[in-house]
């Protein structure tokens, strides 16, 4: 069942800011903050995401490679493929 919210002292240009894009998009103003307030409450705090993410690497086993053993590993994977692609392709031209 609905509740109703009340917030006091809001400011007079934050209230005409928020009027605004309401009339921008057809609304009224409660009608917008409803939207705002769903918007809000779907999305997890960047402490629930971090919490989330923490839980889900903790599903899986730690690399004993340092960053930038992988950050080089990566560049020798690349340099390996953009090599293979080169070859392939001035292949096809002298063909």
């Amino acid at each position: 069942m609905p509740v109703t919210i009340t917030i006091r002292s809001v400011p007079d240009d934050v209230r005409n800011a928020l009027a605004a894009r309401a009339k921008r998009q057809g609304k009224s103003l409660q009608e917008y903050l409803q939207g705002e307030l769903r918007n809000l409450a779907g999305k997890p705090t960047a402490e629930e995401w971090f919490d989330e993410v923490r839980r889900t690497m903790s599903k899986y086993p730690r690399s004993e490679l340092s960053g930038d053993e992988i950050v080089e590993l990566i560049h020798q994977d690349r340099e390996e493929r953009d090599s293979l692609i080169i070859e392939r392709v001035e292949g096809k031209w002298l063909e």
